[in-house]
């Protein structure tokens, strides 16, 4: 007995061990700090920086909403839309429960399996062989249970369980960065509209002033106190204006169509009312932290570290492919020649087949699995180390940009004011016979011109904002100072999709 109990714990032991390599995370191959001073120096909150940029209150992008980040209440709405009916966030949910099911499919292999079973079998034998000639051929019945079991002495299916768990979290963590993602996608989305909305507005205006302008033209050249060059050079700003609105509106119509995708519905038409691209006032305070914040508020990052992990729990799997694979099958029930008599006295039978299957020959298949499995986990941590060297990237580019948006549009503003008094003067000193009509069609074009840029600019700059806050993890909870959901645990869909039926924390 005492014999037993020591092969019990010594097998128990031998299945709780693996021969996965021990896993060391790769080192950040990015600079300890982000850059600092030059552009990067102009920073809201900071000495010299933008003073009208609204506090963070010093909060990480993970702990502010999106609601509170994103004030424009038709745009809170569009986000709430989009995060009940995007379809491409409805794959990655289902792609979450997908890769749960397969977790605990893998990790159903380290049980006993045990199925009830009944079978008949038909025999008949030769004559002079037959031990009961006179019932040749005969039946046998058969009714019990058999059990199989795989003693995992080597960690094969323990280290599958492991990589499925971790292409589980991976998926999680990828579900997450499409959240965060389709958050972005529909606040820039919407700001190209406001956009799109002030150039027309910047359009329409050129077009009715320039066509004040030509019908005036036009009258002085049939009276002949005008020249042709004169009413073909107003009719050119004309034309123009009229094609640039003409491609605005369809800039306009194409990207009310992709939000519209975005959101997955067609728009409301009880959307609150929204505020234009001027007024649109987006936190500029965000804290980016330190380099090494990344590795646990981007998604994106800890999905790759999850991919990694999985690739090396590969490696455990193909080395314990070189090595026995033991397995147990018993079935225990009755067996009788007759089906009445299954369950009579005496028909109890049971068999009990222990078996060990060492690979001898496998035609080099093993070494080119384990070998496989070390260039996979090299290709792994290669792209963990280009997710973190990309996410870097991403707010370095962000906090160059912030400051210097400030600084450039309010550079563009007075410049578009002084191409407005230009465009004033010139049309006075043309209507007083001191200038030709070409200063006026110069400074018109010179104002037209600075206006789109403007406009171009301020979008560039809300949207870099909006990128800043994705890129520093921001967008994943809707009210600063709520309990982030655990990855594989979206919002409540309702109908539009079944929900994940538990978190990270309980699928192992």
């Amino acid at each position: 007995m005492q014999k037993l109990s020591v092969i019990a714990v010594a097998t128990l032991v031998l299945a709780g061990c693996t021969m996965e390599p021990w896993y060391h995370r790769p080192a950040a191959p990015v600079s300890q700090s982000f850059p600092e001073g030059g552009v990067y120096a102009t920073q809201p909150g900071q000495p010299g920086g933008a003073p009208n940029g609204r506090s963070a209150n010093g909060a990480a992008a993970t702990d502010i909403g999106w609601r509170d980040f994103f004030v424009d209440p038709r745009l809170q709405k569009l986000v709430e839309i989009a995060l009940k009916n995007n379809r491409d966030l409805r794959v990655s949910v289902l792609n979450v429960e997908a890769a749960r099911a397969q977790y605990q499919i893998t990790r159903a292999q380290l049980m006993p399996s045990i199925n009830a079973v009944g079978t008949e079998s038909r025999t008949r034998s030769p004559t002079d062989l037959a031990q009961f000639p006179q019932s040749n051929p005969y039946s046998i019945y058969n009714v019990g249970l058999q059990a199989s079991w795989e003693i995992d002495f080597w960690g094969r299916i323990r280290s599958l369980k492991d990589q499925a768990l971790a292409e589980y979290l991976s998926t999680a963590q990828a579900r997450k960065a499409a959240e965060i993602s389709l958050v972005s996608q529909v606040a820039e989305q919407y700001l190209t509209m406001l956009a799109d909305d002030e150039l027309l507005k910047v359009t329409q205006e050129t077009l009715k002033t320039a066509q004040d302008s030509y019908n005036i033209t036009k009258a002085q050249f049939d009276n002949g106190t005008g020249t042709e060059l004169d009413l073909r050079q107003a009719q050119s700003v004309v034309e123009t204006a009229q094609a640039n609105l003409q491609a605005q509106m369809r800039a306009r119509a194409q990207a009310e169509n992709a939000l519209v995708l975005l959101i997955g519905e067609p728009l409301p038409a009880d959307l609150p009312p929204g505020l234009p691209l001027g007024s649109q006032d987006l936190l500029t305070d965000i804290p980016e932290g330190l380099p090494s914040d990344l590795l646990t508020r981007r998604p994106d990052i800890m999905e790759a570290e999850q991919t990694l992990l999985a690739a090396n729990a590969n490696i455990g799997a193909a080395r314990a492919a070189f090595f026995p694979k033991i397995s147990l099958t018993a079935a225990f029930g009755t067996e009788s020649l007759s089906l009445g008599g299954l369950f009579h006295a005496g028909t109890a039978a049971w068999s009990f087949a222990p078996q060990v299957a060492l690979p001898i020959f496998q035609g080099g298949s093993n070494i080119a699995n384990l070998q496989l499995a070390n260039v996979q986990k090299r290709i792994e941590i290669a792209n963990y180390e280009k997710a973190i060297q990309s996410a870097f990237r991403e707010v370095a580019d962000g906090l160059a940009a912030r400051g210097t948006y400030e600084q450039q549009i309010a550079a563009l503003q007075r410049n578009t004011f002084a191409n407005q008094r230009s465009l004033d003067l010139s049309e006075l000193r043309y209507k007083n016979g001191v200038d030709s009509y070409l200063s006026v069609l110069t400074a018109q074009t010179s104002l037209y011109s600075a206006q789109q840029t403007l406009v171009q600019t301020q979008l560039a700059r809300q949207n870099n904002l909006v990128d800043l806050y994705r890129a520093l993890g921001g967008g994943w909870i809707e009210h600063a100072g709520e309990t982030p959901r655990p990855a594989d645990a979206p919002v409540d869909y309702g109908a539009a999709s079944a929900p994940v039926a538990a978190s990270a924390a309980t699928a192992g």
